[in-house]
């Protein structure tokens, strides 16, 4: 008879696809924060612009850097300036 002896199973991470501005990112995180996925692109997101989670269908979610979000799989995130001043640099002829 043959001897079969149990292997511990290795640990299997976990990990998550995700989009931020259309660049993908695997994460092994279960949860991060929002600075912590600012910090996911290089050049990390800086504080002129804004993290939003996208929703499907609805409104996208502003994230702020304090913010944990749970990650799941097929997230996606885009970022947008702070502050849009409509004309501003439109010059007058």
């Amino acid at each position: 008879m043959e001897n079969i002896k149990n292997k511990p199973e290795e640990h299997s991470k976990t990990h998550f696809e995700i989009q931020i501005d259309r660049k993908h990112f695997t994460v092994e995180e279960n949860q991060l924060t929002g600075l912590q996925l600012r910090s996911l692109p290089s050049p990390a997101i800086g504080p002129d612009r804004d993290l939003f989670e996208v929703v499907p269908g609805g409104t996208d979610l502003k994230i702020s850097d304090e913010q944990v979000v749970k990650m799941r799989n097929g997230l996606r995130f885009f970022s947008a300036p702070s502050q849009i001043n409509p004309g501003r640099n439109h010059q007058r002829f």
